[in-house]
Formats: structure tokens, C-alpha cells, sequence
């Protein structure tokens, strides 16, 4: 799946700011993570056996009006009681996308076991109370925070959809998965121009998880309804480059729309779903051709990896870089090996 293509360097980065506990004094790093965690989520109490020395680190990266923040932390109770959410609620929806390590939410009216493979929802104007437990000694995790006024989905659905499990290998809770964690991980990648729509994304994605969990697709707007069937039909096609039978009737099939329907929808991506297939095959190709793992592969074997015929991988290649795809091979790892 591809978001956004970045633009050109030259755009400032994405924002973000790196948190850590480590160039604290021991005995304060504690206090300093509740007051940031106060300040990127919401206030709250915390525990936790390792305040005497609570190494820890988070990101937060800012897409316009959604934030999302990778972390990693010992294990923590997170308490937010009614007296809190009283002095200071931001009307915010949590999710955290669990990497490594688990939890047991508690509210009210419902207990949600935490765990990778599970997202865990939280809304800030709901007491809870969050145990945490650590693997290998941390915990690791991806929190979004998306304003309640921001997202695409009646208030009242909303909140009944927090505290019930969200799969992240399934649906839209799949989709969001990946996005999290290749933003993430590729982070530099991203300008300040592509902030605004990625989090437009993350909302969309994260209203269609909680709908889905609510078995209530319906209640989403349209433009949520096809901005998600959108990012799940560009998922597919990712997974499925190296299959020669991949064609917009095959991914119209499998998704069980017509292909009329398929072309309407990628019309206001601004490319047909013909020439993605081409562009992402030539682009999975040309990073094969850079790696120098493949330095001794044959160009027709990569090529064919990638269902593209010698020729039609020659012709595309040579219009798309202005060279041959041997010539970038060798210029890519000349300057790969410093030569």
C-alpha cells in the first residue's frame, strides 16, 4: 500500500520530536515521562515497579490534526479517572498498535486483553485503567491520537466501538497496521506536505476499523467508504506484483466490484490501475537492480521476478530513468560501493 509518494527532498521533513528518558537523572526520568505522556495524550496518573530508573523513549509525529507517536517503555499502570478527564480532556480517540509486549484495559462496563495482533482502543473522556506488561524487558507500541471532531464517524458509534478488540491482520485494521508501521519505519521519506493527507488517511482508516468492529460499514461517509476500498484494492495489488495474471479485471474480481467501478475509483488517485501495476512492477524491479544482494542476478530473471518481459522492462525502464536498466545497475552500485 502507498499512501503518498513523497516529493522532492527539498520540502522541509515531516515533523516529529524524539522524547527519551536517558539524559535524565535516574530518580526524575519517571516524573518526566507522566508529564509527557500528560501532554501527548492526556493527563493521567501512572505506576510502575521501574520509577526508580524508567528508561524510555517516544516520537511524536505530527499529520495536521492526528498525531501518532511510537514508543518504548518498561512496564506502567496508565489510570485516567473521572477527577482528571474533569480538569483536562483534548475529546481524543486512542489506538495503540501493540509490537511487542501486552495489557489489560478496564472500564466499566468492559476488560480488553491487549496484545500484538490486537489494537486497543481508548477514548479520553472515559475513565480507564491500563496494566501493562513488558516483553524482554520494554515495550513497544504505536499510539494515534485522532481528534473526535476529525473522524469520519457518528459519536455515538464511536464510542460504542472502544474497548473491543480491532485485528491488525484483517480489514481496515490490516490496512491501518501497515500504514502505521511503514510511516514509522520509513519516516524520513516523508515531507511536511504529505502530513496533512496522511492524517486524513489515518482517520479514515481508523473510522472504517471501528465501524467494522461495530459491524456497521453504513454509517461511514462515502468518502471514507472509498478512500478504504481504495487503500485495500493498492494493498492488494502490492502483494500480488509478481503474478503475471495480475490485470484491473483480476483486481476488480477480487474484490467483487465491476471493472467500470475500479476505474471510477481510481480516478481521483490520478493514475489507472493499468499503469500503477506497471509503475510498481518497474519500481520493485529498479530496487532489485540497486541491491547488492542481486548484483550477480540476471537483468530477464529480475525483470520476469516482477512479470515484466525483457522488453517491455527495457522500453519502460529506459523511458521512466532515461538509461538502460543495466546502466543504473552499474552506476547504482558504483556509487553504492563509493567508487
Amino acid at each position: 500500500m502507498s499512501p503518498t509518494i513523497p516529493p522532492p527532498a527539498s520540502s522541509p521533513p515531516l515533523p516529529s520530536v524524539l522524547h527519551s528518558t536517558g539524559h535524565i537523572p535516574a530518580p526524575d526520568r519517571f516524573g518526566h515521562w507522566r508529564e509527557l505522556l500528560s501532554g501527548t495524550h492526556a493527563p493521567m496518573d501512572l505506576r510502575s515497579d521501574h520509577s526508580d530508573d524508567f528508561r524510555a523513549r517516544q516520537r511524536v509525529i505530527s499529520l495536521g490534526d492526528v498525531t501518532v507517536w511510537p514508543a518504548a517503555f518498561p512496564s506502567v499502570v496508565f489510570r485516567r479517572p473521572q477527577k482528571l478527564i474533569r480538569q483536562s480532556d483534548p475529546e481524543s480517540y486512542h489506538l495503540t498498535l501493540m509490537l511487542r509486549g501486552g495489557g489489560v484495559a478496564e472500564w466499566r462496563d468492559r476488560t480488553l486483553l491487549s496484545s500484538p495482533g490486537t489494537f486497543h482502543t481508548s477514548d479520553s473522556s472515559r475513565p480507564v485503567e491500563i496494566r501493562s506488561f513488558a516483553e524482554r524487558d520494554r515495550i513497544l507500541m504505536i499510539g494515534v491520537e485522532v481528534p473526535k471532531a476529525v473522524l469520519p464517524l457518528p459519536r455515538r458509534l464511536a464510542d460504542r466501538s472502544v474497548g473491543l478488540p480491532i485485528a491488525d491482520d484483517r480489514g481496515a485494521g490490516d490496512l491501518l497496521a501497515l500504514l502505521l508501521r511503514r510511516l514509522v519505519r520509513n519516516l524520513p521519506e516523508y515531507r511536511l506536505t504529505d502530513g496533512p493527507r496522511l492524517g486524513r488517511v489515518v482517520a479514515d482508516l481508523t473510522a472504517t476499523a471501528l465501524a467494522q468492529v461495530l459491524e456497521n460499514d453504513k454509517a461511514l461517509p462515502q468518502h471514507t467508504r472509498r478512500v478504504t476500498t481504495t487503500l485495500r484494492i493498492r494493498a492488494f495489488i502490492e502483494q500480488n506484483l509478481g503474478d503475471p495474471a495480475l490485470s484491473p479485471a483480476a483486481v476488480a474480481a477480487a474484490h467483487h466490484i465491476s471493472a467500470s467501478y475500479l476505474h471510477r475509483l481510481f480516478r481521483y488517485e490520478g493514475v489507472t490501475v493499468g499503469a500503477l501495476i506497471r509503475r510498481r512492477r518497474l519500481e520493485r524491479a529498479r530496487d532489485d537492480l540497486g541491491d547488492p544482494r542481486r548484483a550477480g542476478e540476471p537483468i530477464q530473471a529480475i525483470a520476469a521476478r516482477w512479470s515484466l518481459s525483457a522488453s517491455e522492462f527495457s522500453r519502460g525502464f529506459r523511458a521512466a530513468h532515461g538509461m538502460t536498466p543495466g546502466e543504473y545497475r552499474r552506476a547504482t552500485l558504483r556509487a553504492g560501493s563509493g567508487g
